[in-house]
């Protein structure tokens, strides 16, 4: 309040006005239920690696159809040529999610780097060995298999999956599973492999352990 004159000063706080409070409408917030929408759409897109019905995405979301003509208005504007790596694209009767066309140059040249090709079955069976043998030298691996492991052991020394531990009396490379490896296979340490006298893959345990062997080697040569 003025002193002098009585009226009451601009800004001063405890005073009210008649001025709109300003704000973000519920339909800008990111919490709004389209905009919720439209991130389990981007997901749904995300995951299926063909183009997805409008139809398919209400009935996986359990939502009316112009919900998601919503969500997706949403999600097209936020993926706009320029903001993201990725944007929204129709095709036929769906939608699928593509990259962005300005990222096209890069996306050739990481795809065009050569893959690290799957271990061997002589590979397979050395890096095996050690897993279970550690601490192991070479001279010992080849002894277990009836065949000279040189080249195996180089291998998977090159990928990673197995390093030096120290050297043997008679000056052997002594050979152990390195970290890579327990994080390839998920293990929290060498005492939880598997007993070897209860394993009896699947097919699909197979392709698992193959897959997993790849990714080690494509780290590797990345690195």
């Amino acid at each position: 309040m003025d002193e002098q004159t009585g009226e009451p000063i601009k800004g001063q706080v405890g005073e009210q006005t008649d001025a709109p409070v300003t704000g973000t409408a519920d339909s800008e917030t990111p919490n709004d239920a389209t905009q919720v929408l439209a991130a389990r759409v981007e997901a749904l897109l995300f995951l299926s690696p063909q183009p997805v019905s409008a139809i398919s995405l209400a009935d996986a979301c359990e939502v009316e159809l112009d919900e998601i003509g919503k969500a997706v208005d949403r999600l097209d504007e936020q993926l706009q040529p320029g903001r993201r790596g990725i944007i929204l694209k129709r095709v036929g009767e769906g939608f699928t999610l593509a990259t962005e066309p300005s990222t096209e140059a890069a996306a050739r040249r990481l795809l065009s780097k050569p893959r690290t090709p799957p271990l061997t079955q002589a590979q397979a069976e050395t890096l095996a060995i050690v897993a279970y043998q550690q601490p192991v030298s070479r001279p010992e691996i080849a002894r277990i298999r009836g065949v000279s492991s040189e080249s195996a052991v180089q291998s998977l020394s090159e990928r990673g999956l197995i390093e030096e531990s120290g050297r043997s009396r008679f000056g052997a490379a002594i050979y152990r599973t390195s970290l890579l490896f327990e994080k390839v296979f998920g293990l929290d340490g060498i005492e939880a492999l598997p007993d070897p006298s209860r394993f009896d893959p699947t097919p699909e345990d197979e392709r698992d352990i193959r897959e997993r062997l790849l990714a080690a080697g494509e780290q590797r040569a990345e690195q």
